[in-house]
């Protein structure tokens, strides 16, 4: 699967690891419907962070269609509030 963090690259992400992102993508939206900003940006970070170690970057040049966009790593509380809401990031 080819994840894209916003403002930093693509990453080829071995789609074993969908699970795992699903996972944080809806605790981050029940942490956010809580109010809970320090869950949250601790969460977030683990969301990133599965992409970066188990992604392998792609070239800069290389155009493909990306099947998940994730938010920039500074995202903020209050972005995220917008953004996390309902399903998150992955429907279903």
């Amino acid at each position: 699967m080819i994840v894209r963090i916003l403002n930093e690259n693509q990453y080829v992400v071995p789609s074993l690891y969908y699970d795992d992102i699903n996972k944080l993508d809806n605790e981050i939206v029940h942490l956010i419907a809580k109010g809970d900003e320090k869950g949250f940006k601790n969460t977030y970070a683990k969301l990133i962070e599965i992409v970066r170690k188990n992604g392998v970057p792609m070239d800069v040049k290389a155009i493909k269609e990306s099947d998940l966009i994730i938010p920039p790593a500074d995202l903020t509380f209050e972005e995220a509030r917008r953004i996390f809401v309902g399903e998150g990031l992955i429907p279903g």
